[in-house]
C-alpha cells in the first residue's frame, strides 16, 4: 500500500490543497484543519453540513498564512468579504483563537430541509470533527469508482486494505500512525462540489447499506515525521 495522493484542506469544508510531501504532528497534517469559518451569531462552527456552498472556495497555506479564493475567483482579504459572499456574519479564526469548537449535524439527512439540527463537539487543536481522526486514509479499492474529493481524505493510497489497519500502528515515511477507527460519513459526502461533481444522496445511503456509514479510517500521530507521495504504509507488525 503506497501514499498515490497527499492533500491538506487549511479551512474546515472548503476546498483544500493536493501537496507532494508534508510533516505529521499532533496535530495532523502540518497545515490541515487549521482554520474554520464561525458563525457570528450563533457561535456555531461552519461546515458544508450546514451552507453547502463552502466547498465552492478553496484554501491554500502561502507565504503570509491562509489564502482563500472564492467561488469567482476573488480572493478574500477580510471577514467581510467572507460574509458577503455567504450572506451571514461570519469570522474566520484559527486553532489559537477558539476554544469551543461546536458544530452540527442534520437528524434527518432523507428531510434535511424540515429535520432539526443536531449540535456536537469537535476535537481540540485542529479543526477535525473528531480527535481521532488527525490523519485519514482511503484506498482506490474501498472507493471503487467513487470520487475522492467527496471524502476529503488526507492519504489516497493504492491497492485496499485500510480497514485491516484499524487497532494496529503503521509507518509511513519517517511517522508513525496509529489506526484508531473507521471514520463514519455524514451528508457533506452528498454535496455537490466544483469539477461536476453534482448532489448524490445514494452515495450516504449506500455507505450504510454495504459499509455501515463508514468509509477511510483514522488515527493520530504516534510519532512525527514527514510523508510524501510514493511512501509505502506499512504495519509495525508487519
Amino acid at each position: 500500500m503506497r501514499v498515490l495522493e497527499l492533500w491538506r484542506f487549511p479551512v474546515k469544508s472548503l476546498q483544500g490543497e493536493r501537496v507532494e510531501a508534508a510533516e505529521l504532528g499532533p496535530q495532523g497534517l502540518a497545515g490541515d484543519r487549521r482554520y474554520a469559518l464561525f458563525d457570528v451569531a450563533t457561535g456555531f462552527g461552519l461546515t458544508a453540513r450546514r451552507v453547502p456552498e463552502m466547498l465552492f472556495a478553496s484554501a491554500r497555506i502561502g507565504a503570509a498564512g491562509v489564502e482563500i479564493t472564492l467561488p469567482d475567483g476573488s480572493v478574500a482579504v477580510d471577514d467581510a468579504a467572507l460574509s458577503a459572499w455567504l450572506g451571514r456574519e461570519v469570522a474566520l479564526r484559527s486553532v489559537s483563537e477558539v476554544h469551543e469548537r461546536r458544530y452540527e449535524n442534520p437528524a434527518d439527512i432523507e428531510t434535511e430541509a424540515e429535520s432539526s439540527w443536531a449540535p456536537f463537539e469537535g476535537s481540540d487543536g485542529a479543526f477535525h470533527d473528531s480527535a481521532r481522526a488527525a490523519v485519514s486514509i482511503l484506498s482506490t479499492a474501498t472507493l471503487g469508482g467513487g470520487e475522492p474529493r467527496r471524502f476529503r481524505s488526507n492519504m489516497l493510497v493504492d491497492g485496499g486494505g485500510e480497514d485491516a489497519l484499524v487497532g494496529r500502528d503503521v509507518r509511513v515515511g519517517t511517522a508513525t500512525l496509529s489506526v484508531v477507527a473507521p471514520i463514519d460519513r455524514c451528508v457533506m459526502v452528498t454535496r455537490a462540489q466544483p469539477g461536476g461533481i453534482g448532489i448524490d444522496r445514494e452515495v450516504l445511503r449506500r455507505l450504510h447499506r454495504e459499509r455501515g456509514g463508514a468509509l477511510s479510517v483514522g488515527g493520530t500521530v504516534a510519532a512525527p515525521g514527514s510523508v510524501r507521495v510514493g511512501d509505502e504504509v506499512v504495519g509495525e507488525d508487519g
